[in-house]
């Protein structure tokens, strides 16, 4: 792993040592913050385009299409199988 130096604020180094406390370690702390950063991010975009897409009437019934589509898979007719015997 590279080593990098991060310049920030004094104070957000004190609450990087206080989130750190005794159990992690400094990097441990930025490294979650950036990893919740990124999900916030994530899950953001992904409920903006879900909206997006709702609020297109056409789009939205196509996906509900392609939803009831793939709905019919769980229901193939296939029986399902006993689990093999213990031995």
């Amino acid at each position: 792993m590279s080593d990098h130096t991060l310049r920030v604020p004094d104070h957000t180094y004190q609450a990087i040592k206080e989130l750190a406390g005794e159990e992690m370690t400094l990097q441990a702390v930025v490294v979650q913050a950036v990893e919740t950063l990124r999900r916030q991010r994530f899950w953001a975009d992904y409920h903006a385009s879900y909206a997006a897409l709702k609020a297109d009437p056409d789009a939205w019934a196509d996906f509900q299409e392609e939803l009831a589509a793939w709905e019919a898979t769980l229901a193939d007719g296939l029986e399902e199988e006993p689990p093999p015997a213990e031995g």
